[in-house]
């Protein structure tokens, strides 16, 4: 495929060392499109993704960003844009690693600490985003969780700030529409990869949980972050020019 070969300056993707974010740069650059992405901390691993991708034969650059610093943020979008002449394509994938806990155990600082890594940081980037994204007539995709839709108990930590950004993300849908802009998310489900591996990686989801959980699954499986790459590719793509403040879940029908 090649969905965005044709399109001028760079697809942004936040979090783009994750294992969700690096699948999604790499099939936004197997499609054509340059790749501008950004990390919190890990410098090899986006050195190391810049390299992969530019001897593919595409364009890439990676930069460290906090994406809780509205200022930095903008400093960021403007240097991007005037780096590479133009922004296509935004996908927030950045997110910190939330353990699976009761919200009753969460103190109010720690949950007021994920709102602000996850809904403050998402608008953050696209406000700076938004004069780029007018310009070429863009697409937002924030990756979210298939939590916000069929609850998982100990999952608030990640379900509630989630849903302050699939809300902020229907609410731009409305308002950008005007402009050309829109905006949809991507619901993952149980992975094999990302957030998910990490969990069971620390014994925060054992065996048992694992084999509840995929029960609970009526294709009785787990995704994988290619799966997640397709469904955000699709959605900034022109094949889903007429979809605009959706959210599609790919979580194996967990939902159903």
């Amino acid at each position: 495929m090649t969905d965005f070969q044709d399109r001028r300056g760079v697809a942004v993707v936040t979090g783009g060392t994750g294992g969700l974010g690096s699948a999604i740069c790499r099939m936004l650059a197997e499609r054509g499109a340059g790749v501008a992405l950004t990390y919190r901390s890990d410098q090899r691993a986006a050195e190391s993704l810049v390299a992969e991708l530019v001897e593919g034969g595409g364009v890439a650059a990676a930069d460290r960003l906090d994406l809780t610093d509205a200022s930095q943020s903008k400093l960021y979008l403007d240097s991007v844009v005037e780096r590479f002449g133009a922004i296509h394509t935004l996908v927030h994938a950045a997110g910190p690693l939330i353990p699976q806990v009761h919200l009753s155990k969460v103190e109010p600082a720690d949950f007021a600490k994920h709102l602000a890594a996850e809904a403050e940081a998402f608008f953050n980037v696209v406000h700076a985003a938004l004069p780029a994204l007018r310009a070429s007539k863009g697409s937002i995709v924030a990756i979210t969780t298939a939590a916000t839709h069929r609850y998982p108990v100990r999952d608030g930590l990640s379900a509630g700030p989630k849903g302050a950004v699939e809300a902020t993300a229907r609410a731009l849908a409305a308002e950008e529409g005007r402009f050309g802009i829109r905006v949809n998310c991507v619901g993952p489900g149980m992975l094999t990869d990302g957030m998910a591996a990490d969990l069971m990686a620390s014994g925060d989801l054992d065996e048992r949980a694992l084999e509840v959980t995929k029960r609970n699954i009526p294709l009785r499986a787990f995704g994988s972050a290619q799966d997640i790459a397709e469904a955000a590719c699709f959605l900034a793509s022109d094949r889903a020019k007429f979809i605009t403040g959706q959210k599609l879940d790919v979580d194996g029908g967990y939902g159903v």
